[in-house]
């Protein structure tokens, strides 16, 4: 297996996009693509696996699928409609990062064929060459998020947290909309049923002190949750920035905000919260 750093308008260690054999597993966005096939240096992939369509993770996926025409696409069902026609998922970005910026941060969204794409719901095993990748159905950060269980190692996206090196923390990214707490406890705990010997994130890189960053990733969960229930925006986002603030580098604090903006995790916590309150209303 190989990390790609995509280098994302420039930032070191932000979005990794990781090669397993004839694999490409979240080839990033597509303004990234020109650094990721420079270190492709004539490899063409055979199949490109989403953990979930988010555009730092997929957004480059209808243009190398364009590209290299014998690629598969591998995407959890309720992520593939949208990967047919990106036309909620650009609206739904686009609340987040304002319409105006939505080219010069990502680039353009491509549209996958349908007959390019490979359905998944969990549970399913995918053979490409010599290698073979378990399907694990993980949601919680996002309802159509799965994990690729290849040879020990998880590739996890976005479900196992953001870890930029092994000397920083591990944090959950909390972006609206779909953001579920008791679904993130229920995939942690399946993932750790694998008994994985590492975890291989979108941001950054692969960890193999797997009991101590998925323990760390539960309680800093649990802990920014109970507190977005009660504090306001900004009360919430200062308190997390000094969380983070006080653990990392200056370096390191603008790839972790790069990965997961604090203001978008509130919102998501938030969403949560009001969600959760409204389906427990009497009908």
């Amino acid at each position: 297996m190989r990390a790609i750093d995509t280098q994302h308008l420039g930032r070191r260690r932000w979005i990794c996009c990781w090669q397993v054999g004839d694999v490409l597993i979240d080839p990033g966005p597509t303004l990234a693509l020109e650094h990721v096939l420079a270190q492709l240096d004539g490899f063409e992939p055979r199949a490109l696996l989403l953990t979930h369509i988010h555009f730092d993770h997929a957004g480059g996926t209808g243009t190398l699928a364009a590209r290299f025409p014998q690629a598969e696409v591998y995407v959890h069902e309720r992520g593939a409609p949208h990967m047919v026609d990106p036309t909620r998922l650009w609206a739904s970005a686009a609340q987040l990062y304002g319409e105006q910026n939505m080219l010069s941060l990502w680039g353009e969204f491509v549209a996958v064929p349908q007959e390019r794409l490979r359905i998944l719901s969990g549970g399913e095993t995918i053979k490409v060459g010599a290698d073979r990748f378990d399907v694990l159905y993980t949601p919680g950060h996002a309802k159509h998020h799965v994990t690729y269980m290849h040879e020990g190692t998880a590739f996890a996206g976005d479900v196992a947290g953001v870890r930029i090196d092994s000397a920083t923390p591990t944090l959950p990214p909390t972006p609206p909309p779909d953001i579920d707490i008791e679904a993130w406890h229920r995939s942690i705990e399946l993932i750790r049923a694998q008994r994985p010997q590492r975890l291989a994130l979108t941001h950054f890189g692969a960890y193999d002190d797997v009991e101590r960053q998925l323990s760390e990733l539960e309680g800093r969960l649990d802990r920014w949750a109970r507190s977005a229930r009660t504090q306001d925006r900004d009360a919430w986002v200062a308190d997390v920035e000094q969380d983070v603030r006080s653990a990392v580098s200056a370096d390191q604090l603008q790839s972790f905000l790069a990965a997961m903006p604090i203001d978008q995790s509130y919102a998501g916590l938030r969403r949560y919260w009001d969600r959760s309150t409204l389906h427990r209303q009497p009908e």
